[in-house]
């Protein structure tokens, strides 16, 4: 079993409260370094590539570069994702370490917020960091995420504001009509700098009125594991509702193989959600359309 990457929830804290995501109802927890040691060792095996990312900002870790040294000296490839808040007290040295292939800034966290900090304050923020990247740190890419492309076009005040900013600072025109328009994927700005698209979704909940089955990419593409050590199946069950065990109680490879994962994975690879959270996720019917 291989997978192309396994998000670690280095921390749950995020600080934030963006109206598009769900409250977080598990205790605050940071994973220790003696633990996500041991993790580590555990998924040599299994992945090359880590995204420190499920319901946490890794930013709000003071000792974020100790984490980044261990993955680095195991030789992983590590994804950050920040709501960019945190951009101005992170030292560039941690956001752009040899290991970090990629730093996600959510850009429409922003105005679904009450921060205490201008939109100039929070782009300048954003600007600098990605200055800071194409003079001094060639190697890895950022991705300015603009995740709020919906039917309605209910955001296209704030994106009209954020365009005229990306367009004045990279010296790039940016048509926001035309990107209503034709969805594109991304639009590159500057080099390995890019402006990333996508909609709104809702997340998986025991509440929603969803109901489907289709395949999945969780336990296929990647898993998760959550601060407290849970194993999840995929990136968007940050409350460990689908509990596979845990990692202070059982090695990796038994997780893997408990009849709760493999009955997953037996249903996906026939187009059906086993689980109740499965069956009422609208994200899983993205890879079905």
């Amino acid at each position: 079993m291989h997978f192309n990457r396994v998000h670690i929830e280095v921390t749950n804290i995020c600080g934030l409260a963006c109206s598009f995501c769900p409250p977080k109802l598990q205790p605050t927890k940071t994973m220790n370094l003696e633990f996500f040691d041991k993790i580590l060792m555990q998924l040599q095996t299994y992945t090359k590539e880590l995204a420190f990312h499920m319901m946490g900002d890794p930013l709000t870790l003071s000792n974020l570069k100790d984490y980044l040294d261990l993955a680095y000296e195991k030789g992983f490839r590590v994804e950050l994702t920040t709501s960019g808040y945190y951009l101005k007290r992170t030292p560039y040295g941690s956001m752009f370490h040899p290991t970090v292939k990629q730093l996600n800034i959510s850009l429409n966290a922003y105005n679904k917020n009450d921060l205490n900090l201008s939109f100039d304050d929070y782009m300048n923020a954003v600007l600098q960091t990605c200055r800071q990247k194409v003079e001094n740190y060639p190697k890895p890419f950022i991705n300015l995420r603009l995740w709020n492309l919906d039917e309605s076009c209910s955001e296209t005040e704030f994106n009209a504001l954020l365009f005229d900013r990306l367009s004045a600072h990279f010296n790039i025109k940016l048509n926001l009509s035309e990107v209503y328009k034709t969805r594109p994927k991304s639009i590159r700005l500057d080099a390995k700098v890019l402006l990333h698209f996508d909609s709104y979704f809702e997340w998986p909940s025991l509440n929603s009125t969803h109901e489907s089955h289709a395949t999945c990419y969780g336990l296929k593409s990647h898993i998760g594991i959550l601060a407290n050590g849970t194993v999840v199946p995929c990136c968007l069950d940050g409350e460990g509702v689908i509990n596979l065990g845990n990692l202070h109680d059982s090695p990796l490879i038994d997780v893997l193989q408990s009849s709760r994962a493999q009955e997953m994975i037996k249903g996906f690879s026939q187009n059906k959600a086993i689980e109740e959270l499965c069956k009422k996720c609208s994200y899983k019917d993205r890879f079905n359309a």
